[in-house]
C-alpha cells in the first residue's frame, strides 16, 4: 500500500460537468445526507483511495462525496498535509466538509508508532500529535492506527504485549489531542495481521475505550474468520472498512488492487453485517477501495457505484 503520493487541489467548481452527472447518478440513490430514520445501523462514508487515481484533490473529493450521497469522509493523512503545505487552511477545509453534509469519520495516518526502534517511535508519537492537531482542527474524532513500521517481510516479530505497550503510548497522544486511535488490522503484515492479534492487544493497553479498525479485505488476507467480528462492543468498533474481494487470486496471492465493490465478490457480507448490526450501535462503513479498474472511470461515477453497492449489501441483509 503506497501513501506517498502528489495531488492536484482544484477550486471547487472547477469540474462543473462531473458533478452534474455526480448530482444525476446520486438521485437514484436511496440514501441521502440527513434522511436516515432512528434506528438506522450504518452510515455511509467515502474513503477517498476508492478514488485516488484520478488526483482530484481533497477539495474535489469532499465534493464528490457530497454530490453522491454519502454521511461521511475518510482522507488520508498525508494528503491533508499537501494541502496545508500549498497553502489550504485546515479549519477553512473543516467548515467545507461540515457545510458540504459531511462529517469526517476518520482519516488514514501513518505514523510508525509500533516500529522496532524506540528513537523512531519517539519521532512517530510527534508525528502522530501533529496528525491529530489537524484533524481536530477540520472536526475530525478518529485515526487508523495501521502496524506500519513493523508489516514488511524483514520487520522482527514484534511481540503482543510490546505492541499493546506501545499501542497505549499512542492511546496517551490520542486523550490528549481528543482523537481516538483505531488499531487497524492489516492482513499482509507480519505483525498484527489477524483479528486475535489486534484484540489482543486493544485489551491489554489497560485504556477504556480501546477501538479497533477492521476491514473485509484485510481479514479474509489475515486468514481470520469473520465470526470473530461478532465480539466486538459498541465503543470498540465504530468505524469498518467496506470492500469485497473475488474468488482468484487465492488468499496467498490476494493484494490490495483486487478489492472489488461491495458485492461483486464472494465475501459473505449478509453474516458480515449482520454481526455489526447486532449491537445499538450506528457503525459507519467506510468504502475503501485501490482498485487500478476504478481509478480509470469517472470519479463521480464510482463514488455513486460505491455508494449504492454499499447501500444494496445492507439491504441484501435485512437492513
Amino acid at each position: 500500500m503506497k501513501y506517498n503520493r502528489r495531488e492536484s487541489l482544484l477550486a471547487l467548481g472547477t469540474a462543473a460537468g462531473s458533478l452534474s452527472a455526480a448530482r444525476t447518478l446520486a438521485a437514484n440513490t436511496p440514501t441521502t445526507p440527513n434522511s436516515h430514520p432512528a434506528e438506522q445501523k450504518f452510515r455511509f462514508c467515502l474513503n477517498t483511495s476508492t478514488i485516488r487515481g484520478q488526483k482530484s484533490g481533497i477539495l474535489r473529493e469532499v465534493e464528490l462525496a457530497a454530490a453522491a450521497g454519502y454521511d461521511g469522509i475518510e482522507p488520508w493523512i498525508p494528503n491533508l498535509r499537501e494541502f496545508r503545505d500549498q497553502g489550504g487552511s485546515i479549519p477553512d477545509l473543516g467548515k467545507r466538509i461540515a457545510d458540504a453534509g459531511l462529517t469526517v469519520d476518520s482519516a488514514i495516518g501513518f505514523a510508525q508508532w509500533i516500529h522496532p526502534d524506540q528513537a523512531t517511535r519517539t519521532q512517530a508519537l510527534e508525528e502522530a500529535r501533529r496528525d491529530m492537531d489537524m484533524l481536530k482542527q477540520m472536526g475530525g474524532t478518529r485515526i487508523a492506527a495501521p502496524p506500519v513500521g513493523a508489516h514488511s517481510g524483514d520487520a522482527p516479530v514484534v511481540e503482543l504485549a510490546a505492541a499493546a505497550e506501545r499501542f497505549a503510548a499512542l492511546q496517551k497522544i490520542g486523550t490528549d489531542a481528543g482523537i481516538i486511535p483505531q488499531l487497524e488490522v492489516w492482513g499482509f503484515s507480519k505483525n498484527l495481521s489477524r483479528i486475535g492479534d489486534v484484540a489482543w492487544v486493544a485489551a491489554e493497553t489497560g485504556h477504556r475505550d480501546s477501538c479497533l479498525l477492521l476491514d473485509v479485505y484485510h481479514i479474509f488476507k489475515g486468514g481470520s474468520d469473520f465470526a470473530g467480528l461478532s465480539l466486538f462492543s459498541d465503543q470498540s468498533l465504530q468505524v469498518f472498512h467496506m470492500n469485497d474481494f473475488p474468488a482468484d487470486p487465492t488468499r496467498d496471492r490476494i493484494n490490495d488492487s483486487h478489492r472489488v465493490y461491495p458485492g461483486d465478490g464472494i465475501a459473505p457480507l449478509n453474516a458480515i453485517l449482520g454481526m455489526l448490526a447486532g449491537k445499538s450501535r450506528t457503525i459507519t462503513l467506510s468504502l475503501e477501495l485501490f482498485n487500478p479498474g476504478y481509478w480509470q472511470q469517472d470519479a463521480a461515477v464510482v463514488a455513486v457505484d460505491g455508494l449504492k453497492k454499499m447501500q444494496a449489501a445492507v439491504k441484501a441483509a435485512g437492513f
